[in-house]
């Protein structure tokens, strides 16, 4: 039997959402989706002339209103399995009512598609079009396998220059891993280092908030998020508000910078594929399984659960040889 959460202390049904999310420790992103799904359900509820509490909705209003995204927003497969599991937290973990039709309800099937890579000399491309902090995080994400998320909250601590390995803590699905520091990279993560140090010593001077720390640790060690391990490799330059506690600190540098040079970039390396900051992650894996590295290997590294999603490079190796040749060629040298 699954254990009960504590009773809910907010009244409204939003703030219910955002404490019962913040209790089970999710991601700020997921507690911004769960929170925009759920306005969205109340909001088209009600302009469909059904103005009631979801307590007092059911299965037909939560199957109308998935049944709306499909055929007249005609979202994608993954942002209608968003929705629905918005819709499932709200009814299980917030207003907690077991609904036996919730497990009745279809996901969309999501089509598994190959993912786009670059050749060695496509990335080598890239990176020489960008510059700055956001030309060395794209260099350590191809480099490390990383997602951008995970570059960008990397922490001083859990950068071994020694044993040239790098920790990723609280990955995708809540779990830690080691993946290799480039050696060819070390200098520059060194100076790197060398600027947030600067900017931590300025922070302290300044007697401004420490860095945010994961699962209330703060609570426990009040200074931990002063201290020189617990901050940013990659600060950001300006202060801002910590959405859940109101308090003024500095984040680690916005991604969306990253994402922007990026694209930049492309155009400027004569690169007409399709590229995104993800991109750079699967040319990694694919280029190390090129290289004769074992699949489990590069599953560890990836952080992948299971080898089957990280099966999926093996068909972009066959893309990538040619495959199988055809029997045309075949044809034509024989005349």
């Amino acid at each position: 039997m699954k254990p009960r959460s504590p009773p809910l202390q907010s009244t409204r049904l939003l703030d219910q959402v955002r404490e019962r999310v913040r209790y089970l420790h999710y991601s700020l992103s997921t507690e911004k989706t769960y929170l925009y799904w759920v306005r969205f359900f109340i909001r088209w509820s009600a302009h469909a002339g059904t103005m009631r509490h979801p307590r007092e909705m059911g299965a037909p209003e939560v199957e109308a209103f998935l049944t709306m995204l499909a055929t007249e927003r005609r979202v994608s497969a993954s942002t209608h399995n968003q929705a629905l599991s918005a819709l499932l937290f709200l009814y299980r973990e917030v207003l907690v009512v077991e609904l036996p039709w919730l497990d009745g309800v279809n996901r969309p099937a999501q089509k598994k598609r190959i993912p786009s890579v670059l050749t060695k000399e496509e990335v080598a491309g890239l990176l020489v079009h960008m510059d700055g902090q956001t030309a060395l995080i794209a260099r350590l994400l191809y480099g490390t396998g990383m997602r951008l998320m995970e570059g960008m909250r990397l922490r001083i601590k859990d950068v071994d220059f020694d044993r040239h390995v790098i920790i990723v803590r609280d990955a995708k699905g809540g779990k830690d891993r080691v993946v290799m520091l480039p050696r060819s990279l070390a200098p520059a993560l060194r100076l790197q280092m060398l600027a947030a140090r600067a900017q931590w010593e300025a922070d302290r001077q300044a007697q401004r908030g420490g860095v945010e720390t994961p699962h209330a640790l703060e609570q426990k060690y009040p200074q931990v998020g002063h201290t020189w391990g617990w901050f940013w490799m990659f600060p950001s330059p300006t202060l801002s508000i910590d959405p859940r506690s109101g308090v003024e600190r500095r984040h680690h540098l916005y991604e969306d910078r990253v994402q922007r040079a990026l694209k930049k970039a492309v155009p400027l390396a004569g690169i007409c594929k399709p590229v995104s900051v993800h991109t750079l992650r699967h040319s990694f894996a694919t280029h190390l399984l090129q290289a004769g590295t074992d699949i489990r290997t590069v599953q560890e590294l990836l952080g992948h659960s299971d080898v089957s999603t990280t099966m999926i490079y093996t068909h972009v190796l066959k893309v990538a040889a040619g495959g199988t040749a055809s029997p045309l060629d075949a044809l034509l040298a024989a005349v």
